[in-house]
């Protein structure tokens, strides 16, 4: 007697090919380049489709089957695409770009399609109820935590990081040394991976929300799947016949990879427009939206900028109707003296602090720990003190200087320039918390103008979107039964579990 299995929706299946190339697998990542462009598109695509079914569950308690013969077709093309690749090298045979199954060739996927999803279980499952799976995946596929800590900041804060690689990659890497010198796929590894990439699947249906069945916690190994059918190995699918029309044709996949990139797009610059809108009504201070405040010091005897060049033919009309006028603000650290801010050309500034140790910025390092604590990261340049004081240096565009924050205010003009932070009194180690900021009256209208283009792009993408699924959902023409299901003369058609690659 052979033992059987409970069943499971989600069938994926795959042939041994006893003929894989020794070598092959050395430039497979090379050949599969074209795979992996248009599948970035396609799994785009696939979050957008998903979404839409989200709320199709969530309303109507149905996935639309139009949107599920896609996603399973995404999945299916993967399942190939990896079986050639680093997640099994289990054939030489190269994967076709389709949607469709492809009846002879060596990698299978399909999923049952369901009558009717859980309302409530959509809300849940593809996060919470999937934590358990996520975390055996990261194990098998990818992912994971560092076996310690480190001290990723470098300053003495000990985090716990991630690390990359999995289960799957090093069993795969493994046997492809071992078939590289001995001509041999170690079966037992074939199995066990095979196993582990059949977990896989089976939970990214459940995810994709494409059955209410929890994906079981048995790894059921070799290349026929044994989830539907007795344990015991079963020959590869026999080659169907009377197959209808796939819906999903190369237009309209086109049709719904663009309009998924336009959805995209159109989802930052709403996202973009309204951040530049919300910051514009809510983040002004005096009228000036300014940085973050981060801390510059040094030892030397002054913080410089990087010269930075303003120039063009509309530079006085953009200062006036997009940029406004600049804000430098700088407070000094507990126990410091007076500080000096001020702006002049670069050149000026070179000649004044000539010989002079100071600090340049360079990167500005953001962190939260429980209280701001942004720091610029600072080239030192050795050099004794300044001639004499900042503000006795009569080459300043503007400055300011004095006990407690220190504001500086500037219309800036064409030309090299460069903003010094000193000490008052040009003495050494230099301790402030500074910030810049500009009025921006430009930026409503910019907003306003990608909030825009967010609308444009939404309406565009969405109609690609809705005709590529409208036209996938009709019944194509030509429609012939699968085989394996003939009408019982004198009774209804046999019963069998509906499926993407029984419907294509």
């Amino acid at each position: 007697m052979t033992e059987s299995r409970p069943g499971y929706p989600v069938r994926v299946d795959a042939a041994v090919d006893p003929q894989v190339s020794r070598g092959l697998w050395l430039v497979k990542w090379l050949l599969l380049v074209p795979h992996w462009f248009v599948l970035a598109f396609l799994w785009l695509a696939f979050v957008v489709v998903s979404v839409l079914a989200f709320f199709a569950i969530l309303f109507t308690g149905r996935y639309p089957r139009g949107l599920f013969d896609f996603n399973v077709g995404v999945l299916r093309w993967s399942w190939r695409v990896h079986y050639y690749g680093y997640a099994a090298n289990g054939t030489d045979r190269y994967p076709p770009f389709t949607l469709a199954d492809v009846p002879d060739y060596p990698a299978h996927y399909d999923v049952a399609y369901p009558q009717r999803l859980s309302r409530g279980l959509v809300l849940v499952k593809w996060w919470l109820l999937a934590i358990p799976h996520y975390v055996i995946l990261a194990v098998f596929v990818g992912g994971g935590l560092w076996l310690g800590t480190r001290d990723w900041n470098g300053d003495g804060s000990w985090d716990t990081g991630w690390g990359a690689g999995g289960l799957v990659g090093l069993l795969v890497f493994i046997a492809a040394v071992v078939l590289l010198f001995s001509g041999r796929y170690p079966r037992p590894l074939y199995d066990f991976v095979l196993g582990m990439d059949r977990w896989a699947l089976r939970v990214a249906a459940y995810v994709g929300l494409m059955t209410d069945v929890y994906p079981p916690f048995r790894l059921d190994m070799g290349g026929p799947d044994p989830g539907t059918v007795p344990a015991a190995p079963i020959a590869p699918p026999p080659v169907p016949t009377g197959q209808r029309r796939h819906s999903w044709t190369g237009g309209r996949v086109v049709a719904l990879v663009i309009g998924s990139v336009l959805l995209f797009t159109a989802a930052g610059a709403l996202f973009g427009g309204g951040a530049l809108l919300w910051a514009d009504r809510t983040q002004r201070d005096g009228g000036y939206l300014s940085t973050p405040a981060a801390v510059v010091r040094t030892d030397g005897y002054a913080v410089t900028t990087e010269g930075f060049r303003l120039e063009g033919a509309g530079l006085d009309w953009a200062v006036d109707n997009v940029l406004g006028r600049a804000r430098v603000e700088a407070r000094p650290a507990a126990g410091s003296g007076p500080l000096f801010v001020g702006i002049a050309p670069t050149s000026a500034v070179d000649r004044y602090l000539d010989g002079v140790a100071v600090a340049s910025l360079q990167d500005l390092n953001l962190r939260w720990n429980g209280t701001p604590s942004n720091t610029w990261t600072t080239v030192e340049h050795a050099g004794g003190a300044p001639a004499t004081p900042p503000a006795e240096a009569g080459f300043w565009t503007a400055s300011t200087s004095g006990p407690g924050k220190q504001v500086l205010t500037w219309r800036p003009s064409a030309g090299d320039w460069t903003v010094v932070v000193m000490r008052a009194d040009g003495g050494a180690a230099v301790i402030a918390d500074v910030r810049a900021g500009a009025t921006l009256p430009g930026l409503p209208w910019i907003a306003a103008g990608v909030l825009g283009v967010g609308v444009v792009l939404l309406v565009v993408g969405g109609l690609l979107v809705g005709l590529a699924v409208h036209r996938a959902s009709q019944p194509p023409y030509g429609e012939m039964p699968a085989l394996g299901t003939p009408p019982v003369p004198g009774g209804p058609a046999a019963a069998e579990p509906e499926t993407a690659a029984t419907r294509t």
